[in-house]
């Protein structure tokens, strides 16, 4: 099925969904964004998401211009439009059209976009015998220069990280925090099974705190914030378990080739 992309008041197939060049969001990666997953045609936390939404549009004084109920009724419509079972949800706010210079105050409006799509980021094999993956040498934002609080558009260092497992020819990276401690995969957060324990690294590691790493906890039998996990703790595990904005849980079985 195509995409439902909704921008500013108006619904829009793949090939007439734009935006301006002008806009802050396309300029310089000012604005906001959360990715939603839809099993059985439920959207999966979405009050939670939306709570984030608007925590991270506050944290770069960024007003978004729909209210929360009305963003909460425009997705679940979105969602019944897609007619989709299975679906990913990208919302996204940005400062909006401005000029060439960083001056937020020359936005004057926001900008809100909904997507509505599938999404599938590795062939069925991986899901079923899990991922080869490698620790990245870039590391994740420090959280004194960009809060993981704030789920910004501004993903470059994890895509430097992607390149280099794209490079190595593994499925996928582990990034590490400025001191060396595990922080998070390139778009997933990590958990690790010992003992039958399953740990994470946390939230003041840097990492973002994704819808799915609580639903994982919540759903987990021991879970436990692990206290900073170095790449040992990983390498080590009798699994590690990636989960985000991936349709399902996936299982990494090597890690740097151990």
């Amino acid at each position: 099925m195509p995409p439902i992309i909704w921008i500013d008041g108006t619904y829009h197939d793949r090939a007439s969904a734009k935006v301006s060049v002008f806009d802050h969001g396309l300029l310089y990666g000012d604005g906001v964004f959360e990715g939603i997953r839809v099993y059985n045609r439920r959207v999966f936390r979405l009050a939670q998401h939306l709570d984030r939404l608007y925590a991270s549009a506050k944290g770069v004084w960024l007003e978004v211009p729909l209210a929360k109920p009305a963003l909460h009724r425009l997705v679940e419509e979105a969602v019944t439009k897609s007619g989709l079972d299975e679906a990913y949800i990208r919302l996204v706010v940005t400062r909006g059209v401005g000029d060439l210079g960083l001056d937020p105050r020359k936005c004057p409006k926001p900008s809100v976009i909904c997507i509505v799509d599938t999404i599938q980021l590795w062939p069925q094999d991986r899901y079923d015998k899990g991922l080869v993956a490698l620790t990245a040498a870039t590391p994740i934002h420090h959280r004194e220069s960009l809060s993981p609080r704030i789920k910004s558009l501004n993903y470059l260092s994890h895509i430097l990280a992607k390149v280099e497992g794209i490079a190595a020819g593994v499925d996928e990276v582990i990034m590490l925090d400025a001191q060396g401690y595990v922080a998070e995969a390139s778009g997933m957060n990590l958990f690790a099974v010992t003992n039958g324990t399953l740990k994470t690294p946390p939230a003041y590691a840097g990492i973002h705190r994704h819808g799915r790493r609580s639903g994982v906890r919540d759903q987990a039998r021991r879970p436990r914030d692990r206290p900073r996990p170095t790449r040992p703790h990983h390498q080590g595990a009798r699994q590690t378990l990636q989960g985000a904005r991936n349709p399902r849980r996936l299982i990494t079985t090597t890690i740097d080739r151990t």
